[in-house]
């Protein structure tokens, strides 16, 4: 797994995005298993443990991956940046897919991306290097102290840098409607919604 030619993946998916700036677009989703973070709202716990998921060739993943019309994979987790990921990105672009990264940033950033999103997590931060080259920067919020760390977390990124702030699901009856007053009064922000879930999505 050192040279990133055998990850430990939970599961892969054909789906449609349902997060962020990219909703809606057809994608291939491959989750990693492991996490460094584990937030006590993650809607997939399971993957936490890298040890339920024995690694597999990467190559296979591959093949996978490129066997489906839509030409854009998302690499999500658990924490994708436990690993490797150089192999796995310079494969996917000799095959002319575009590759989406979501993560924490809590871990130094392997692999070429062409879209990086962000997700930052208080008990693991973003490291400054990865949250810099983020597109995407996406905080849950899950109280009010969130706003507070979403202002933190955009000083981090760049001017080009999309910012959103997605209600955490068990409580977005409670929180829409405080986001949209927050993105009223700061409008350089926008709002992401878990779509997939509301239109019962797998």
């Amino acid at each position: 797994m050192r040279e990133g030619k055998a990850l430990p993946v939970m599961e892969e998916f054909y789906t449609l995005q349902g997060e962020g700036f990219n909703t809606g677009q057809a994608a291939y989703f491959i989750r990693v298993g492991g996490c460094d973070v584990g937030c006590k709202w993650c809607d997939v716990k399971e993957s936490w443990n890298a040890t339920d998921f024995p690694p597999v060739s990467t190559d296979l993943v591959i093949r996978h991956a490129i066997s489906f019309p839509a030409k854009a994979i998302v690499v999500t987790g658990g924490e994708p940046l436990l690993y490797n990921m150089d192999y796995l990105c310079s494969e996917l672009h000799g095959r002319g897919v575009r590759i989406f990264l979501e993560t924490s940033g809590s871990q130094p950033l392997s692999g070429s991306w062409d879209w990086i999103c962000v997700s930052p997590k208080k008990d693991a931060p973003p490291l400054e290097d990865v949250a810099g080259k983020a597109n995407e920067l996406k905080v849950i919020i899950h109280d009010n102290t969130d706003f507070g760390w979403a202002e933190e977390n955009s000083l981090l990124v760049s001017e080009s840098c999309l910012l959103y702030l997605q209600p955490e699901w068990s409580r977005r009856e409670t929180m829409m409607p405080q986001i949209i007053s927050y993105i009223r009064e700061n409008p350089r922000w926008r709002i992401s919604l878990q779509s997939h879930k509301y239109m019962h999505i797998p």
